[in-house]
């Protein structure tokens, strides 16, 4: 009986089976062009507690510890080495900030009642307590004048505390009733970030004066600042409608120029080393890396995206890492709303949800 003949399966060519190989080996080369290694998330640790607030992050390279101005539970210490809560600092409730000087041993806390605790960075042991004015927000260490340096927003001036005996030296009156991040020149002058006023001023410390008020515009809402020396450029982060990094010349207080970054930033740092802007901002949930190609020349490096509400960081530039921290939270409509930040900005966190987010490339 004969069979009906089948139809043999064509087998690809040779040449079918190289151009789909051949596609996929070319999608795993690097992209021309791509040099930049990204940053991404390492870890992120959470730390026990009730429902946290919490503002500025600073670091101690020297101990690996990260201050975290945890606000009522105080200065939280935390070990970036072994991700572990180290200490929270006596007396430092309702602390902002902490101002490290290492080569006194000291930290301050910014107590938002008008007051520092004074702690020794060696042992975390509290010193004394320090008593400068009503209110307290942030601040800086003046190196030139060895000063500390308080900004008091709601009694709308700053407060010079001399470092080494803890004796309040002056206090100034500002126009700004939100007076924000401040960043020292090196040379006895320290720039101030006024947010309701769209300004930054240079105010020397040694006569304790205002010796410029320059415009960010069309950078609004200024409220993070660092300062790159080699340079002489002032970086702000701004808010507004369409936040942007403003970078002004330190000299005249012209504006450079502005790059876009994320909405609710709180925090920026300049990187000396690598010639980078660090912006964290909350509300967009992204961490935003701009490049320094020159005094005048500025590119996008990288941005990634972080968690809602991480808004302030810090540096560690020994390990390349960036260190932020957030909590869940929500809106209670039956509780103010600040949205001046933003409409659904968080009036409350969840209990035991405060996080340190570490950024790093490895």
């Amino acid at each position: 009986m004969m069979r009906p003949n089948r139809q043999r399966k064509a087998m690809p060519s040779r040449s079918r089976l190289v151009v789909p190989l051949a596609l996929l080996c070319f999608a795993l080369l690097p992209v021309p062009g791509r040099a930049t290694s990204f940053y991404h998330l390492g870890s992120a640790v959470a730390l026990p507690g009730k429902a946290p607030g919490w503002d500025y992050l600073t670091y101690d390279a020297a101990r690996s510890h990260l201050f975290i101005g945890r606000r009522h539970d105080g200065v939280t210490v935390f070990d970036v080495t072994t991700h572990k809560l180290v200490a929270t600092i006596a007396g430092t409730e309702g602390a902002n900030k902490a101002i490290l000087v290492p080569r006194l041993d000291r930290g301050f806390s910014v107590n938002s009642d008008g007051t520092s605790t004074e702690f020794a960075l060696s042992s975390l042991k509290t010193i004394r307590h320090i008593h400068f004015g009503q209110s307290a927000d942030a601040g800086s260490y003046e190196p030139v004048t060895g000063q500390l340096f308080f900004t008091m927003g709601d009694s709308r001036k700053v407060a010079f505390v001399d470092a080494r005996s803890g004796k309040l030296v002056a206090t100034l009156p500002l126009d700004s009733g939100n007076i924000e991040a401040s960043a020292p020149d090196g040379h006895g002058n320290i720039f101030v970030a006024e947010r309701d006023r769209d300004k930054v001023v240079r105010i020397d410390a040694r006569t304790h004066t205002v010796t410029a008020s320059w415009s960010t515009a069309p950078c609004h809402q200024p409220v993070g600042l660092d300062y790159d020396a080699g340079d002489q450029r002032i970086f702000v982060g701004c808010r507004s409608d369409r936040p942007v990094l403003a970078v002004l010349n330190a000299a005249s207080g012209a504006l450079v120029t502005t790059l876009p970054i994320g909405r609710g930033n709180d925090g920026v740092i300049y990187d000396q080393a690598t010639h980078r802007i660090y912006t964290a901002n909350g509300i967009d949930a992204n961490l935003v890396v701009i490049k320094q190609t020159g005094p005048d020349g500025y590119a996008l490096d990288q941005a990634i995206t972080t968690r809602p509400m991480a808004r302030t960081l810090a540096l560690d530039t020994a390990r390349d890492r960036v260190y932020l921290v957030a909590a869940e939270g929500g809106v209670d409509p039956a509780m103010k709303v600040n949205t001046a930040v933003a409409p659904f900005y968080p009036n409350f966190y969840f209990d035991q949800t405060f996080t340190v987010l570490t950024y790093q490339k490895n």
